[in-house]
């Protein structure tokens, strides 16, 4: 999949960008709010190389797990995806983001999230969610930037509590368009 947006492009991540997956993975600032759990750091190429392999074989259009690269000079901001939930039971997709501290507060979470979420409509998704852990105010705010609706605290696909997002199709269609 390539998306494109005004500063943005989404694609899959290639496997000369691993050193920049490390730096992204390694980093407990970003790590601490992935998944469950403790959080699990990345520890060296290989296994950056590794996760490039495994999110190319996670590409099932619409879904997927991609880099965001920034247009002006080419460099990969973070990743966004487009997943099933983790313990689904009616195949709920979840979209979620992450990028390198070094590229916080610029509204690339917001602006890559937008045109994953116009892409998984235009597929004809009828939902779908975001979750974050409930003390992550930054992707909260993301959310609402998005127009996701605000569901409140959920236990339903991750053991710790999550705040919970939702954007329909629906609304998506009616929401105003920049």
């Amino acid at each position: 999949m390539h998306l494109a947006t005004d500063r943005l492009l989404i694609r899959p991540w290639r496997h000369e960008e691993a050193p920049r997956l490390l730096d992204l993975l390694s980093r407990l600032e970003v790590v601490k709010w992935l998944g469950d759990g403790e959080p699990q750091l990345m520890r060296d190429l290989d296994e950056a190389h590794a996760r490039i392999d495994r999110y190319a074989e996670r590409d099932a259009p619409p879904l997927g797990m991609w880099a965001v690269e920034r247009v002006e000079d080419g460099v990969v901001v973070g990743t966004v995806l487009l997943l099933t939930l983790p313990n689904a039971e009616d195949g709920e997709v979840e979209i979620g983001w992450h990028l390198h501290p070094d590229s916080w507060g610029r509204g690339y979470a917001t602006e890559a999230a937008r045109a994953v979420l116009g892409h998984a409509f235009a597929a004809r998704l009828p939902e779908v969610i975001a979750v974050s852990h409930t003390d992550n105010r930054p992707s909260q705010a993301v959310m609402r930037r998005l127009g996701m609706e605000d569901r409140g605290i959920t236990r339903r696909w991750y053991a710790d509590e999550s705040a919970l997002f939702v954007m329909t199709a629906e609304r998506w269609r009616a929401l105003p368009r920049a």
